[in-house]
């Protein structure tokens, strides 16, 4: 069944434009075009034909080469050629304005988003509804408010209204007064049985300071540039997620339950953290894994630190260029499918925390 969420003028006007000038194709840094932006499949045909025949290296596309392209398949030769598709270019091209490629560049972009959340059964009329053709006032702002927004405004009004369905049906997050003795001898008897404990960190200090890491908390480590937060982090980490770590004195010994753990880095990358973990997990100096020059039995322990983080729960996500949505999402994305419990991340403020619903999700934050 096709979509009604298709701006045709916009589809016309960018095939034109990368028909016309291929190399907007190499700016994938500005532009990314797929053929989910094409609801017909003439259209992804045309436009499939165009970015292949680019990437095989033609910087000048002609009707010639499109038609010589699908020469060799026949069933979209078969297509192209039921909708006159030499005819077809030769029209658009003589409407085609390259001057505003970004604007219909950035209608085709848009069209595609409110198209993928309508396919899903999420009603956007109230964004823009292409069936509405007797309220001239509601089509006209609508149309205004498209051409002004961005894809991050429209995903964010839709986030906004899905939240708020959670917040009112599910979440339930603010309820009526109650009196500050409510239950309180059952919390006293609750905290005989089950002190608030949470499972160890790395040294007898912050476990003192902290009760361990406990759920629904988080913990701010502060200090300057380049005094180890990050390694302390790390030890942290590994600390909760791997069952077992290496002692000078006792070799390598049981460290108690593994439990799922999300390193966000944002500045390193994810071979700087794998080197810092097997360092601090095998007690092994880092510059010893770098070189790949080991002294008595350290190549050993890295291995079998190495098998370690292979089977505990510990994930790496890198996000070098992000925004608060960004770090969130994959925080939900990561308790949704790996039950992370625990995150870590150095270089993440207290706003940034209090700012995420993932808070409210029972998870212990480390930040610095």
């Amino acid at each position: 069944m096709s979509s009604k969420y298709v701006d045709n003028t916009a589809i016309v006007q960018v095939i034109g434009a990368i028909y016309m000038n291929p190399k907007l194709l190499d700016l994938t840094d500005k532009y990314i075009i797929t053929d989910q932006d094409f609801e017909n499949q003439f259209h992804r045909i045309v436009f499939g034909a165009i970015y292949k025949i680019h990437e095989l290296g033609a910087t000048k596309i002609t009707i010639e080469n499109i038609s010589d392209f699908l020469s060799d398949r026949p069933k979209y030769e078969a297509i192209y050629k039921q909708n006159k598709g030499n005819e077809w270019i030769l029209k658009i091209i003589d409407n085609c304005n390259l001057l505003s490629f970004d604007y219909y560049y950035s209608r085709l972009k848009k069209f595609s988003l409110l198209r993928a959340y309508d396919n899903y059964g999420i009603n956007v009329t109230d964004i823009y509804d292409p069936d509405n053709i007797l309220d001239t006032k509601l089509k006209q702002k609508q149309e205004e408010w498209l051409d002004n927004a961005s894809l991050d405004d429209i995903a964010n009004l839709v986030d906004t209204k899905i939240s708020n369905i959670r917040l009112q049906y599910v979440d339930d997050a603010f309820g009526d007064a109650v009196s500050a003795g409510n239950g309180i001898d059952e919390l006293i008897n609750k905290f005989k049985e089950h002190p608030e404990v949470g499972v160890p960190l790395y040294g007898t200090l912050i476990n003192t300071v902290t009760r361990g890491a406990r759920l629904k908390k988080f913990y701010l480590r502060s200090a300057p540039t380049g005094v180890g937060k990050t390694r302390s982090m790390i030890a942290d980490a590994c600390y909760i997620g791997c069952n077992k770590i290496y002692d000078d004195t006792f070799g390598w010994i049981k460290n108690g339950v593994s439990e799922p753990v999300l390193y966000i880095t944002t500045e390193q990358e994810i071979e700087e953290i794998q080197t810092m973990m097997l360092a601090f997990l095998a007690n092994v100096n880092e510059e010893h894994i770098i070189n790949g020059k080991y002294e008595g039995d350290e190549e050993d322990r890295i291995f079998e630190a190495a098998k370690i983080l292979k089977e505990s729960p510990i994930y790496i996500e890198e996000l070098p260029d992000f925004s608060l949505k960004d770090v969130e999402d994959r925080i939900k994305k990561n308790v949704r499918e790996k039950d992370i419990k625990y995150v870590f991340n150095p270089n993440m403020g207290v706003g940034t925390v209090k700012h995420f619903s993932v808070y409210q999700r029972g998870l212990l934050f480390i930040i610095g």
